[in-house]
């Protein structure tokens, strides 16, 4: 494999443009977490199984985790969370699946409208559409080299690693594979970082401005920081170069952690926690949630829904989430950037 971390990206005006797309022979594949094909309770369950059997999600040995898994989780939990999924269902799908479709599209027209024109297929690391038939298709389309964009700005050993494995884990059956370019993270970008100060900047000049920015990012066991996972440190590095680019003082944000699940202890503060404590100090709260490339569950009903009744229940008044980045032109644009860092100079 070639390439298989990215190092701090150089401005895009540094790098070589790539020469016609007729000579072109590399790929774009961009994966997210995975979504149940339906708002149902079985659908939910294939997916959670999934989901929740793989190693990099749940570390604990399987003589263990799997009579829970099966016995307990599976048997309980999909109910619910169909029932949250169908809340936010789209006649397109989840919101995950039918925003990332969009930055596929956009993704594809703004390489075509450089000049640059070749193939964007979109796959899920749990569900839907799966690594191994969106790298199929890749390679129907000829491409000899993929460029694998895991739209996790931070870096993560459940999140990234997974996807790393799971594509391991699909071309290890079989017997030619195209060359794969990895980008492992772009947390520290440019123009990652300015575009989600800028959605903050629209955000209030359309809705106004809490009284404090909360961002959040989805947590993991603070085990797994403790044994080497940089991803605190990748999300507390966003969110510090946020702040700086909205100008905002000590006391005026807090980066949070969401989206715990279990009794062992996760990364704090916790979302949750934070925000019962807020609603007897404050009357409005901003959030976003920087580590989600596209809205999904965990944003638009976990933070849109859930918390908003913790927070007000403590006693504020106004919780305004800020959505994520999603289809956005600035966006899009750097997604663009990331790619055009690694074609090959024709």
């Amino acid at each position: 494999m070639s390439d298989t971390t990215i190092a701090a990206i150089p401005d895009v005006e540094s790098v070589p443009r790539a020469a016609s797309s007729s000579n072109l022979r590399q790929g774009v594949l961009l994966i997210n977490l995975g979504t149940p094909d339906a708002p149902t309770p079985a659908a939910v369950k294939r997916y959670l199984a999934e989901f929740l059997h793989d190693h990099r999600v749940v570390d604990l040995t399987r003589w263990l985790w799997c009579p829970i898994l099966h016995g307990v989780i599976l048997q309980i939990r999909p109910k619910r969370v169909a029932k949250a999924y169908a809340s936010v269902w789209t006649d397109d799908g989840s919101p995950l699946l039918a925003i990332s479709k969009q930055q596929q599209a956009a993704l594809s027209q703004h390489l075509k409208d450089q000049g640059i024109d070749l193939p964007v297929e979109l796959a899920m690391t749990y569900g839907n559409p799966s690594i191994s038939d969106s790298l199929d298709r890749l390679v129907q389309a000829g491409v000899e080299e993929v460029i694998v964009l895991p739209l996790y700005p931070q870096y993560s050993a459940t999140t990234t690693g997974a996807v790393f494995d799971k594509l391991a884990k699909v071309i290890a059956t079989r017997p030619e594979f195209p060359a794969i370019t990895f980008i492992r993270d772009y947390y520290r970008t440019d123009g990652y970082l300015d575009a989600l100060a800028q959605s903050v900047r629209d955000h209030w000049q359309e809705h106004g401005r809490g009284d404090r920015l909360m961002i959040s990012f989805h947590g993991i066991p603070k085990r797994y920081a403790d044994q080497g996972d940089p991803y605190p440190q990748h999300c507390h590095h966003t969110a510090e170069q946020l702040a700086q680019r909205l100008g905002l003082k000590e006391g005026e944000w807090i980066c949070s952690f969401q989206s715990r699940f279990g009794r062992e202890e996760w990364l704090k503060p916790y979302t949750d926690k934070t925000l019962e404590v807020w609603g007897k100090e404050i009357e409005r709260v901003d959030i976003i949630c920087p580590a989600f490339a596209a809205d999904c569950l965990e944003t638009l009903e976990e933070i849109q829904v859930e918390n908003k009744d913790v927070f007000q229940e403590a006693g504020g008044k106004t919780l305004s989430y800020i959505p994520a980045l999603n289809a956005r032109d600035d966006h899009i644009q750097l997604l663009a950037d990331l790619v055009r860092q690694k074609l090959s100079v024709q």
